[in-house]
């Protein structure tokens, strides 16, 4: 990370980020070891944003702490859900101003991990401090850390900064050995036998969105051999999660077009990713991956808690420079884009 731009080097952002989401991860899973789960999914909170359930809290309780502590160090500012819309200052005296923006998504995937059914992710990055309009593009160090199951003897951290690429690690959860781990994402120019999805988990647009899932499919394999299955989907409620699934070579493309639907259907207001669901898209395009808006151009949202963000994502720029004409003229079609 450019120090005329950030205050600090890049090992000292990902050292303070992988802390961070360690102890979030530590604490998620005492919590989870220690109640039932009725207790994780229950509803705490029900308020503008998202629903913040039981095992969402204990997230919460690490972040503020944390954040008090590294303000110390460096001032800067820090956005995540459930707080004020232009985030919190940390460690900045009057007049001082803030080096960076953090944004962080303490859990995402929650509704996965509070049944115990998939891992979540904890999300962090930093961008320097341009104010309000400061965006995703704009992200120069991110980190994500796996937050497992109670079944799970391992978890994966990944991060990069921008520029270096990607790297990746797993962590033996009962002795804390680490070995490398490898971010390659798939050269399949195509999406034949890998596993390509077009986001549709949530009530709200599912008939459009499975229309343009066929659609985009049936384009880019000529046609539907009925008496083969030759292109899956993976319905991970985790925009993070799968991000890191095409890091990871697991899977081949991945669209969120829900903004875009909502607004098709005349929803004026939604619930659908946010900035702070994306903001370790860094990840993936260091690794080799290609993250853009559903038109191809850049992602450009603020990092707010507020602005739904619609994306594509695919395994490499081969097959991404196939199937985004197709994605384009698909949403086009149906009135979507």
């Amino acid at each position: 990370m450019r120090k005329d731009v950030v205050t600090g080097s890049a090992r000292d952002f990902v050292a303070e980020l992988s802390e961070l989401q360690r102890r979030i991860r530590d604490a998620v899973r005492g919590q989870m070891a220690a109640q039932a789960r009725e207790q994780w999914s229950r509803s705490a909170r029900d308020d503008a944003g998202d629903t913040t359930f039981g095992i969402d809290v204990t997230a919460e309780d690490v972040l503020l702490p944390f954040c008090e502590a590294w303000g110390k160090k460096a001032p800067f500012v820090l956005i995540a859900e459930g707080l004020p819309p232009e985030g919190l200052t940390f460690g900045a005296s009057a007049g001082s101003g803030t080096a960076f923006r953090l944004i962080v998504d303490p859990i995402d995937g929650t509704r996965g991990l509070m049944y115990d059914k998939r891992s979540a992710w904890c999300l962090a990055a930093v961008a320097p401090d341009r104010g309000p309009a400061t965006c995703l593009s704009e992200i120069e160090c991110a980190v994500m850390t796996e937050l497992p199951t109670t079944r799970a003897g391992f978890a994966d951290r990944l991060w990069a900064v921008r520029g270096r690429g990607a790297n990746g690690e797993r962590e033996g959860l009962l002795d804390g050995s680490t070995r490398p781990l490898s971010l390659v994402p798939s050269q399949r120019p195509d999406l034949l036998h890998g596993f390509a999805t077009v986001v549709n988990f949530f009530q709200g647009g599912k008939e459009l969105a499975s229309l343009i899932d066929e659609e985009i499919v049936r384009r880019e394999r000529g046609g539907w051999n009925p008496g083969k299955a030759e292109v899956y989907t993976d319905q991970y409620i985790c925009s993070g999660g799968q991000l890191a699934e095409l890091a990871l070579g697991r899977d081949r493309f991945v669209l969120d077009v829900r903004p875009l639907l909502h607004q098709a259907l005349g929803i004026d207001s939604s619930l659908c990713s946010r900035p702070y669901d994306l903001c370790t898209a860094l990840i993936a395009t260091e690794a080799g991956c290609v993250v853009t808006a559903p038109d191809g151009e850049p992602l450009r949202a603020p990092l707010d808690v507020v602005t739904n963000v619609a994306f594509a994502g695919y395994a490499n720029a081969q097959l991404a420079a196939r199937l985004q004409p197709m994605v384009t003229e698909t949403l086009r079609r149906h009135g979507v884009l």
